[in-house]
């Protein structure tokens, strides 16, 4: 690729606005690379920008070009909850004046809602590369524009920024984190007043916000605040939840991956009662480059090896994985043979949002409050949450995917899940998705189930004798954009003999016949097409019939999983 003028242009353009000299002068090297013909220096590399390739290899010639159009591909776009990319210079990374120019704008955004004054602004940030200058940047621009801000003290877990614009009535929160991606990203969640995350149109308002804000060297900042430490506030409010069982907590071990969620976790078990926590050593500090682990998420394959490992080792009663920013749990347990280290096994999304969900309904909401209550989940999770609700006589509602959705679901609500291993457990004290008080009331399910002489295994298979084997899978298929969109047209369009097809949204399809489901939908982030199956077997209200109805349930996925490969031409 030869270097265009006006890409030329561009990049100097955004040299000269980029406030940072980090990443002007990373953004300088790149395009002196450029307009030399050299190959493409290494982020934050110093040396001589000629290069050491030759450049006469139209390959070599080309790598910096390429690169600096990628870099300058930009703006980010609002995702699901807000910007999120590389930590890179120029407008399609995260960097201060990407940050800068975002935070003018959602400023100017509160300000013509009517916000403004001695109105709240909540930032908190993660232990990612970038993090603490980002936060502070935005800080500076909250200030400037005349609002109060709370800085969050250090790195803290993104539900501890959702609880604090929710717990000090903020108009909006800023929470810098990337959650589970990989090291090199980095990312800016916005949470609005109540302490949920943006819907539309507000995302598409303040993305016009930003479009309109100025260059970031102009805009004007204000004093960076003192930090505020709200632990001890969400403490005290994971304090309430509820407890089952006297008497001393289980055994855990327990992995924050790097994060940042391992003390407040380990600090609100000891406010439940639980005080014997081991956590994985290796992966207790937080650091950015998440040295022990490929991807850190909980749910990739290998990532909770240590844990379990640990977990066999100590012999715990219960394994906790948090994601890097604690906005996740994961939770496995002893299992005769199961599949990870030990004999432990990983317990899927839904089995733990069925799990927890049945143990707030069947043991803390009583009385008025049950027939009240309301749980929810999301067009793809499992069913299995429905027919729960309805045995205990609470209220339940399906949403689309994504806790902005889910903690909008009604009045009412007291618990809401996703199958990506989010739960909401006391929304009315963080109206998000938070792993540490997910956490707690796992351990309070553990307890209940062992002083009852039982076990979370055993639960799961009652659950599945009175309310039928549902077993789910995701399926995700990479493929362009162009070909991904033809084959939901297709379906849409024509859909497969045999199936019922509703469409919960425009980009949701969903299909039905007796005892299975299957919604597919394009990734909104990526280029590829997700499907998520499941597939429900009686049991007949017999223990005994479980594991036969477990083995047929599993056949049928199986099969399932093959026709669904052919109608989407995997």
């Amino acid at each position: 690729m030869t270097l265009r003028p006006e890409l030329r242009d561009a990049a100097m353009r955004w040299i000269a606005d980029d406030p940072d000299p980090g990443t002007r002068a990373e953004l300088q090297r790149l395009l002196a690379a450029a307009m030399a013909g050299g190959p493409a220096p290494a982020p934050g590399d110093t040396g001589d920008t000629s290069g050491t390739g030759d450049p006469a290899d139209p390959a070599d010639a080309a790598a910096p070009a390429a690169e600096l159009a990628d870099r300058m591909s930009g703006p980010l776009r609002f995702g699901t909850a807000g910007l999120r990319g590389p930590v890179r210079a120029g407008p399609s990374g995260m960097n201060v004046a990407t940050v800068t120019r975002a935070t003018a704008g959602l400023a100017a955004w509160l300000a013509a809602q009517g916000a403004g004054g001695d109105d709240t602004v909540v930032v908190g940030r993660d232990a990612r590369h970038g993090s603490a200058a980002f936060a502070e940047a935005a800080a500076r621009v909250l200030t400037g524009a005349g609002f109060s801000v709370v800085l969050l003290d250090g790195p803290v877990p993104t539900p501890l920024v959702a609880f604090a614009v929710r717990s000090l009535d903020a108009v909006a929160g800023i929470a810098v984190t990337a959650s589970h991606n990989p090291p090199a990203d980095n990312g800016y969640k916005v949470y609005l007043r109540g302490g949920a995350q943006l819907v539309p149109p507000d995302d598409t308002g303040i993305e016009a916000a930003i479009a309109a804000a100025p260059a970031a060297v102009t805009v004007p900042l204000g004093a960076l605040p003192g930090p505020v430490d709200v632990t001890e506030a969400y403490l005290e409010r994971v304090a309430t939840l509820p407890r089952s069982a006297p008497g001393p907590g289980p055994r855990i071990a327990l992995t924050p991956m790097h994060g940042v969620g391992g003390a407040l976790a380990t600090a609100a078990l000891a406010r439940a009662g639980v005080h014997d926590v081991h956590v994985v050593a290796a992966q207790a500090r937080p650091d950015p480059d998440f040295p022990t682990v490929a991807f850190p998420n909980p749910e990739e394959p290998g990532a909770t090896d240590a844990l379990l490992e640990l977990a066999a080792s100590c012999g715990a009663d219960l394994a906790v994985a948090l994601d890097p920013d604690a906005d996740r749990c994961a939770i496995g347990v002893p299992a005769a043979g199961g599949p990870g280290p030990g004999g432990w096994r990983m317990l899927s999304g839904d089995e733990t949002g069925v799990l927890l969900g049945h143990h707030l309904l069947g043991h803390h909401v009583r009385g008025p409050r049950a027939t009240a209550a309301l749980v929810a989940t999301t067009v793809v999770s499992s069913s299995m949450l429905a027919r729960v609700a309805a045995a205990h006589g609470a209220r339940f509602a399906e949403t689309l995917t994504g806790f902005k959705w889910i903690v909008r679901a009604g009045p009412g609500l007291v618990f809401g899940y996703e199958e990506a291993i989010g739960l909401c457990v006391d929304p009315d004290g963080v109206r998000d998705k938070d792993g540490i008080s997910a956490a707690v009331l796992a351990a309070d399910l553990v307890r209940e189930l062992a002083a009852a002489g039982s076990s979370v295994p055993r639960r799961l298979d009652e659950l599945a004798a009175e309310f039928g084997v549902h077993l789910t899978e995701p399926i995700s298929i990479r493929m362009g954009i162009a070909a991904r969109d033809a084959a939901v047209q297709r379906l849409r369009d024509t859909p497969p003999s045999g199936w019922e097809t509703d469409r919960p949204a425009p980009d949701v399809l969903r299909l039905r016949r007796d005892g299975v489901r299957v919604v597919i939908r394009p990734s909104g982030t990526e280029p590829k097409l997700k499907a998520y199956l499941e597939v429900v077997e009686p049991a007949g209200g017999d223990l005994a019939a479980v594991p036969a109805s477990r083995e047929r349930a599993r056949t049928r996925l199986a099969a399932l999983r093959s026709e669904v490969d052919g109608m989407l031409g995997a």
